[in-house]
């Protein structure tokens, strides 16, 4: 559920407000054990994805570490190259 939380900082085109939101859905969905909330915790899953998202927006707008610039090709090239390896020692 939580390989799709991908580095979102120091990107070049910048992250944009989509990746941030997907990101933050995931991470409410991994914590809260449901991929899809019944509509009486629809709500409540909603705020916190919105909560986490702000938080996320906030600590990227704050963050100032001096890192390469990532591409987002780079790294579909190295996870690409991850699962590959994962296969080979199966």
């Amino acid at each position: 559920m939580c390989r799709s939380i991908r580095v979102l900082y120091n990107f070049e085109p910048p992250t944009t407000k989509e990746e941030i939101r997907a990101a933050a859905v995931q991470y409410v969905r991994k914590v809260s054990g449901l991929a899809k909330p019944s509509a009486a915790d629809g709500a409540a899953f909603e705020r916190a994805v919105g909560e986490v998202t702000a938080a996320t927006r906030k600590l990227l707008g704050s963050l100032s570490a001096h890192t390469a610039v990532r591409t987002r090709e780079h790294e579909r090239e190295k996870a690409s190259a991850r699962w590959k390896a994962r296969v080979e020692r199966s």
